[in-house]
């Protein structure tokens, strides 16, 4: 073979390997690019533990009336913070040692909002506070206060007085009946205000008062209204927290007034209308500030009508359309401000003045209330005039 076929067919076999070399690379796939690598997704913040929260209530929550009406805020608590908040009680709490006790193991079993609802907790309240300063206490109808403990109360002797002004247009004997509990200021405050609601409409009223000496005790509410009707009271009040004393006016049909909480149920015919109160507001108001980290200590609120705590309702059918529409006036005018209960001139028992003629009683007069006015027959227990 020649050097020029030689050379023919090196150059041949070279450009079909050129040729083959260029089809293997035309029939190459291009690799992908390599996914960039996930962000790292931020795991989720924990959620924050509900506030634990406790009630201490002094009766039953069936009373019917006080107890009822605070478990009715704490429900309303719960409608309104849902799963940020847990709630519990402990009722029939006695005014004694044991609601220290009681107390004391609310705040080890970690709720760090606790309500004591009755007047008779404030000392055993402050103990517990002293040796739980993580905590915040919420002490309903005292005075004393602490660094973490605070105080709430409603201005029953509103709803005592709207009680009065319809009694004093329903009797027909002009003689009223209070069953009475404790007397401390706020209860006789109470008796007054209802006094003096009734002479506002009526100056011929006298009202009887029977004391038990309990917040909470059917058979000695009983017995008290039963005196009291046949003492000559044809319409009843009280300021004790069960349902005993309208249930009596029934049987013995006359009429009362339901306390605290709507009693209607318990005496539809002796029923002239329930002086109620509305915890819910304030204990929203007192939960959301412990929420907000905005609670604060040594400090106390007194709520009435125009904070939406007190009110008068379910008033009977029978009572007159004027006294109505009076009624409905005086909760405008406590709402924004044109109306005042306690204003003079007030005489006590003796005929002396208590108030001036168009002086008007403020917040530490009302709160030391230990006497009666005129009109109210007997003695306060522990007075010594």
């Amino acid at each position: 073979m020649t050097d020029l076929k030689k050379r023919s067919l090196l150059k041949v076999a070279a450009l079909s390997a050129a040729a083959a070399a260029a089809l293997v690379a035309c029939g190459k796939k291009e690799e992908p690019a390599p996914a960039p690598a996930p962000a790292p997704v931020a795991a989720p913040a924990p959620k924050p533990e509900p506030l634990k929260i406790a009630f201490a209530y002094v009766g039953p929550v069936g009373d019917g009336g006080w107890t009822f009406a605070h478990d009715n805020g704490r429900k309303a608590l719960e409608k309104e913070f849902g799963d940020k908040i847990v709630t519990s009680f402990v009722e029939k709490v006695p005014e004694s040692a044991d609601a220290e006790r009681v107390i004391r193991d609310m705040a080890a079993q970690g709720n760090k909002l606790i309500f004591g609802t009755t007047f008779g907790y404030m000392e055993p309240m402050l103990k517990v506070a002293a040796d739980h300063k993580d905590v915040k206490f919420e002490h309903a109808t005292g005075y004393k206060q602490a660094e973490n403990m605070r105080t709430y109360d409603s201005r029953t002797y509103e709803g005592a007085y709207m009680a009065g002004v319809i009694a004093g247009k329903m009797t027909k004997s002009n003689t009223l009946g209070v069953v009475a509990s404790i007397p401390i200021p706020e209860v006789v405050r109470n008796i007054n205000s209802f006094t003096l609601g009734a002479q506002s409409v009526n100056p011929k009223i006298k009202t009887k008062v029977v004391w038990v000496n309990e917040w909470f005790n059917p058979p000695k509410e009983t017995e008290a209204a039963t005196s009291l009707i046949n003492g000559g009271a044809d319409v009843l009040f009280q300021n004790t927290d069960s349902s005993a004393v309208l249930q009596t006016a029934e049987k013995m049909n006359k009429r009362a007034f339901g306390w605290d909480s709507d009693m209607t149920a318990y005496g539809p015919k002796a029923h002239l209308g329930s002086a109620i109160i509305n915890w819910g507001p304030y204990y929203i108001k007192a939960t959301r500030d412990a929420l907000e980290g905005k609670w604060t200590g040594n400090t106390g609120v007194w709520w009435g009508v125009k904070e939406g705590a007190i009110d008068m309702v379910s008033i009977a059918a029978d009572v007159p359309e004027e006294t109505k529409t009076k009624i409905a006036e005086i909760k405008k005018g406590l709402t924004d401000g044109t109306f005042t209960i306690w204003k003079g001139p007030i005489v006590g028992q003796d005929g002396k003045e208590i108030l001036a003629k168009d002086a008007v009683a403020d917040d530490k007069f009302l709160g030391g209330v230990n006497f009666y006015i005129k009109g109210v027959e007997g003695k306060v227990p522990g007075d010594k005039k």
